[in-house]
C-alpha cells in the first residue's frame, strides 16, 4: 500500500484527520493533495474519475461516516462543525449538498401535545426569567418540563430540569402519570447531579437557584413547592398560561426529543421507550449533539471548557 493510500484510508475508515497523519509521517499537505489529483486524472479507458468528482466523492464518504456516526441527527450546520474538528477545510453549504446528494436527512418536524393543566386553587410564582434564558454561571437558571411518550402499550411521561448556562440536562425522569411526583424526581436528579444541596449553595453568590416552568399543577402542587423551597432552597418561576415562548428552552429540547427520537421510532411499551430515551438524554444530547447557545459545543464540553480556566 501506497503511503498516500494509506492517509486516506486513514481519513476514511477511522476519521483520522489528514493533518495529522501527514504530520505524524512527516509528509506535507500539498504532496498528498498532489497525489489525489494525479489518481484523479481523466482516463476515458480506465474509466477514472475526475478530479472534481474524486474530491465529491471522498467528501461524501466523509460525510456520510460523520452522519452515522452523530446516529443520523447531525444536520449540515452542526456535521460541519464536526468534520472541521477533524482537520476537514469545508464549507456548510458543501456538506448541504453532500448530504442532498446521499438522501441524508436528519430531521422530521412532529409537533407535541401540551400537557398543561393549571391548578386555578393554587396561586402561580412569578415570572422571574422573562424570556432571558441565558445564565453567566452553573446553577443560576434551570428550566423545566413534562412530556408524553407514546407507545403500543400506553403512554409514557418525561419531565426535566435543564441548565441555562450550558444547556446541559441535569435531571431526568420517567413515569407512567405526570404528575407532582415525576417533577419531584427530576428535580431531585438535578440537584444530585449538580452535587447537592450544600454544593448549589456554595455555588452560588447571592441568589438562589431559579427553577423556571410553565403553570402546570404539578409544578404548583404543595408537595413539589415545599420540596423546592425547603428542602432545596430553590426559587421558582413560571411563565404565562398558553405562552410557549414563555419556556421555550425547555421546549426546544422536547422538539429536539421529538425529531431526533420519536419520529424515528414506534415503541411497543414504556419500557422500550424510556432506554431509547434515556441513552438519547445522556449518551448523545449531553455528550455529543452540538448547540448553538454553547458555541456549537455539546452541553457537557461547553462546561468543561468555560469553568476550566476557572478552576485554574
Amino acid at each position: 500500500m501506497s503511503v498516500a493510500r494509506f492517509i486516506a484510508d486513514q481519513r476514511t475508515k477511522y476519521a483520522v484527520p489528514v493533518v495529522f497523519t501527514c504530520a505524524l509521517l512527516g509528509i506535507s499537505l500539498s504532496w498528498f493533495y498532489k497525489w489525489i489529483e494525479r489518481a484523479a486524472r481523466p482516463d476515458a479507458e480506465r474509466g477514472l474519475f475526475t478530479t472534481r468528482a474524486a474530491r465529491r466523492d471522498v467528501l461524501d464518504r466523509a460525510v456520510k461516516g460523520m452522519f452515522i456516526t452523530k446516529r443520523g441527527l447531525h444536520g449540515s450546520p452542526r456535521l460541519v462543525v464536526d468534520l472541521r474538528a477533524q482537520g476537514w477545510i469545508v464549507s456548510e453549504k458543501a456538506v448541504a449538498a453532500s448530504m442532498r446528494r446521499q438522501g441524508l436527512i436528519a430531521r422530521k418536524v412532529k409537533r407535541r401535545n401540551g400537557l398543561t393543566v393549571q391548578d386555578k386553587t393554587r396561586a402561580p410564582f412569578p415570572d422571574l426569567i422573562g424570556r432571558n434564558f441565558t445564565a453567566d454561571a452553573p446553577n443560576r437558571k434551570w428550566v423545566g418540563d413534562m412530556t408524553e411518550i407514546p407507545t403500543a402499550a400506553g403512554k409514557l411521561y418525561l419531565a426535566t430540569v435543564i441548565d441555562l448556562f450550558s444547556r446541559r440536562l441535569i435531571g431526568a425522569a420517567t413515569s407512567l402519570h405526570p404528575d407532582a411526583d415525576l417533577a419531584k424526581a427530576a428535580l431531585t436528579m438535578a440537584v444530585t447531579v449538580r452535587g447537592g444541596v450544600e454544593a448549589i449553595r456554595r455555588d452560588r453568590d447571592h441568589e438562589k437557584v431559579i427553577f423556571h416552568s410553565d403553570r402546570g399543577s404539578t409544578y404548583t402542587a404543595h408537595a413539589y413547592t415545599t420540596l423546592a423551597k425547603d428542602t432545596y432552597g430553590i426559587r421558582q418561576s413560571m411563565g404565562r398560561v398558553g405562552s410557549c415562548f414563555d419556556n421555550s428552552a425547555a421546549e426546544a429540547f422536547f422538539s429536539s426529543l421529538e425529531w431526533e427520537v420519536l419520529s424515528r421510532h414506534q415503541f411497543e411499551d414504556t419500557t422500550q421507550a424510556a432506554a431509547a430515551v434515556m441513552d438519547w438524554c445522556w449518551n448523545f444530547y449531553n455528550t455529543e449533539r452540538r448547540h448553538s447557545a454553547a458555541d456549537m459545543m455539546s452541553p457537557i464540553d461547553y462546561e468543561t471548557t468555560a469553568l476550566t480556566p476557572r478552576a485554574a
